[in-house]
């Protein structure tokens, strides 16, 4: 019986790794940045968790949207419709862009709200600057995103990895010269982090448009387009996808954003640890993001051909598979809680000190929470793939908005600020956000499916 899910496990982690590197890379650099910027103090660590914050929700937003441009895509592709394809990537664009342009806007004129978030002053002051330029970098960011989500709809995951990957390593050297002010360079500190950000995303964008135009096999889907030709009934269906898929993405990216303005609220070491402990659960979450792509794709595709039994089978292998990684990552992290911290911080600074004790300190009883949120993580991200690829979108939002704002966040509020937990309590509520959404869409898909098959 596990055989009919195993067996396809090998093209699931074909299908799913460049996106898993690409991602990862991308975390990685989020990674080198907290590290080279750790350096600098903990304020100036606490600073770059503030400002990325207000990114991440914007950007969450942002890549939300653009995911629907996948399953149209992988539907068009199964069906054998290129016409249908190219329409989903010219009319994914324009939207994309404009939403980019319209989250920038929204982030310039939020940041006076970081004065009445009772966070740590200094932090404050060194925020603003580096909001500003890492807030612009969205919207080459999100138009990145919509070639990205169309070439995974075609089954292509390497192309994106392949400008994450260029796009990385141009940040990381941006990063080492300007943030420490190597080789002559000035020394910016976290201004020098935020223009690292800002070049490599406007780098990635230009180099996946040149690699897919260069390509014989996306040629015609890439050039070409009459943007003056807008179809109203091609942007309805994809603003009917993107804007709940958009929501689905905010309130778990806003609860973790939450946790970090919490976690300012206990002070500037709270929210040091906090950055921690979610960037080391960002990683292993990315492998889960890769496999939603997956399932995303490849229940798209059987949509295309009405195979609703195989669709059930293979999202299910993807589930099992996410399954048995996750729980690998739980045991790393609880092996690891004591050690993984001092990656971060310079245990030898003496001026330094006692803020750094604190801070591993707290964050090794984070991890020993996130470890057991792996699990819940991996599994909720994926389902939601397999339900985005079935173009179930509306009962999944509200799903999500119940076990993260009505279930999770309460928790980490009370338990946070008002019992002796503090950090660990914030965390607490995260798990119960993230099991009670595992739970209630799997639940969701199972309903789903069993109808489709049902009623052909």
């Amino acid at each position: 019986m596990l055989r009919q899910y195993t067996k396809e496990f090998n093209y699931n982690l074909r299908l799913a790794s460049p996106v898993i590197l690409g991602m990862l890379g991308h975390t990685f650099v989020a990674f080198a940045d907290n590290i080279m910027v750790g350096q600098l103090g903990t304020a100036e660590l606490a600073a770059v968790s503030l400002g990325n914050s207000f990114i991440f929700i914007a950007m969450s937003l942002g890549i939300g949207f653009s995911t629907a441009i996948t399953p149209l895509v992988a539907e068009a592709d199964g069906a054998g419709n290129r016409a249908d394809g190219k329409s989903a990537l010219k009319h994914g664009l324009l939207l994309c862009t404009l939403l980019g342009l319209t989250l920038f806007g929204i982030i310039l004129l939020c940041k006076p709200l970081m004065y009445l978030m009772e966070q740590p002053p200094e932090v404050v002051e060194l925020a603003i600057p580096y909001l500003n330029l890492v807030a612009f970098s969205l919207v080459p960011l999100i138009i990145f995103q919509a070639f990205k989500q169309f070439s995974e709809g075609l089954s292509q995951t390497r192309y994106p990895m392949y400008a994450t990957i260029i796009a990385n390593v141009v940040n990381i050297v941006l990063n080492y010269l300007l943030i420490f002010g190597s080789f002559g360079f000035p020394k910016l500190g976290i201004i020098g982090a935020a223009i690292g950000t800002l070049a490599s995303r406007m780098i990635m964008v230009l180099y996946i448009w040149y690699l897919l135009k260069s390509k014989k096999k996306f040629q015609d889907y890439v050039t070409g387009f009459n943007f003056r030709k807008i179809e109203k009934k091609v942007m309805n269906k994809i603003i009917s996808l993107g804007f709940p898929s958009a929501l689905q993405m905010f309130f778990e990216v806003a609860i973790f954003t939450a946790a970090i303005w919490l976690s300012g609220v206990l002070g500037k070491n709270a929210q040091a640890a906090n950055q921690i402990a979610l960037n080391l659960s960002s990683m292993t979450f990315m492998v889960g993001m890769g496999l939603s792509v997956a399932a995303m794709v490849r229940v798209g595709n059987q949509k295309g051909l009405h195979n609703f039994g195989e669709l059930r089978r293979i999202a299910q292998s993807i589930f099992f598979l996410t399954l048995l990684l996750e729980i690998v990552f739980a045991l790393l992290f609880l092996i690891g809680r004591d050690w993984l911290p001092t990656i971060y911080l310079d245990v030898d600074d003496l001026a330094n000190r006692q803020d750094n004790t604190e801070v591993i300190l707290l964050a090794a009883r984070l991890i020993f929470v996130a470890a057991f949120f792996q699990i819940s993580d991996g599994i909720q991200v994926v389902v939601l793939g397999a339900l985005r690829g079935l173009q179930d979108v509306k009962i999944p939002t509200f799903i999500t908005f119940i076990a993260y704002w009505l279930i999770g966040f309460p928790i980490s509020y009370y338990l946070g600020l008002f019992t002796e937990l503090g950090s660990t309590g914030i965390w607490i509520g995260l798990l119960s956000g993230l099991t009670a959404s595992a739970i209630m869409l799997y639940i969701r898909f199972n309903y789903m499916t069993k109808k489709l098959i049902l009623n052909t």
